[in-house]
């Protein structure tokens, strides 16, 4: 199994006390598989996201990771698997202002070792970004932007690809080609793919839907 979660808990610090997000959410994915993470705003689903992601980690419970207990991880290595294994796509894109989009692509993929020209080249045509190489992210619209994100995180080849609303800057036409493409991307490399959404349309495409209530899976 690629991603294994059990009885995740997460609560974070409020002026009331403790205020419980995820209580108790499990899950399962394989290698191949998609996966929907629906529910309303404040259901835990972002949350789940970033401790699957190494991003924070959880109050109890535990995430196992292409084998790697996340709990047994520090910091350093955290980031190292989000380096070589697991590959984030942000809602707010992060990309890096001073480099030029051609360098954004291929960030991620230099620092895990797995960088190939052709394959970068071959992403950015296939998401309509050729004619963007050399610009900078703040001459992007948000919609380039986010096709930027795809393209930097599909780049590494990571097992595990999480995406928090990966197509929420892109009008309906364009995120239905996009999200068509990241699943032929994910599907021709074998990785497993958790998208968090609030988009029927996107949620319907994908492989299977986990949907969350109040911190419980539904």
């Amino acid at each position: 199994m690629l991603l294994s979660a059990k009885d995740v808990t997460k609560a974070f610090a409020s002026a009331d006390g403790p205020l419980p997000v995820l209580r108790g959410v499990s899950l399962d994915l394989a290698a191949g598989e998609t996966l929907a993470l629906t529910g309303e705003s404040g259901s835990g689903k972002s949350t789940l996201l970033h401790l699957v992601g190494g991003l924070d980690t959880p109050d109890a419970g535990s995430i196992t990771v292409a084998g790697i207990d996340l709990a047994g991880l520090d910091d350093g290595e955290r980031a190292a698997l989000r380096r070589t294994t697991v590959g984030v796509i942000f809602q707010q894109f992060n990309l890096i202002p001073s480099l030029a989009v051609r360098d954004n692509i291929a960030f991620q993929a230099r620092l895990a070792g797995q960088y190939d020209v052709d394959a970068a080249q071959g992403l950015a045509e296939r998401l309509g970004l050729t004619e963007q190489l050399a610009k900078y992210p703040e001459q992007l619209s948000g919609g380039q932007q986010q096709r930027v994100a795809i393209a930097r995180t599909l780049c590494a080849r990571p097992k595990l690809v999480l995406a928090d609303e990966p197509t929420g800057n892109l009008d309906e036409a364009s995120a239905d080609a996009v999200l068509g493409l990241m699943l032929d991307l994910v599907a021709e490399s074998g990785a497993g793919l958790m998208v968090v959404t609030h988009s029927e349309r996107l949620a319907a495409r994908m492989g299977r839907r986990l949907h969350l209530r109040a911190g419980v899976v539904a």
